[in-house]
């Protein structure tokens, strides 16, 4: 797994490239990383492109991310507003989306950018 992280054009979102596959462990420090940054730039919404990625993590671990992981890390943005971007037909991220709207995380799945980067700037 690869990811890159930046600043979108407009500066209202946080972008992290991932490639490869992944699990939530593998994951949680680059979202540290990008969840630190945009705390330094006061941006609370983050665009996911795993158009390129796959979720390869157990249902149990998926369900410990949304849960535990995302709520004691340290760094980690509560206020956060993420949007996935992925792949059309990929389903390896619906039940990562589902635990984490039901620990009451705002993560929604998109396979238009457009939709997305709408959900994030909230049109």
């Amino acid at each position: 797994m690869e990811c890159s992280i930046s600043i979108s054009e407009d500066r209202n979102y946080i972008v992290l490239k991932v490639t490869g596959s992944f699990t939530a462990q593998s994951f949680m420090k680059f979202i540290v990383e990008a969840h630190m940054l945009g705390q330094e730039m006061d941006i609370h919404c983050y665009l996911v492109d795993a158009t390129e990625a796959r979720n390869s993590d157990s249902a149990f671990g998926n369900y410990k991310f949304a849960y535990q992981d995302m709520k004691s890390t340290p760094g980690i943005d509560r206020l956060a507003r993420v949007a996935g971007l992925i792949s059309p037909g990929d389903h390896s991220h619906d039940f990562v989306e589902t635990v984490s709207m039901n620990a009451g995380m705002f993560l929604k799945l998109f396979t238009d950018i457009t939709e997305a980067r709408n959900y994030l700037l909230k049109k």
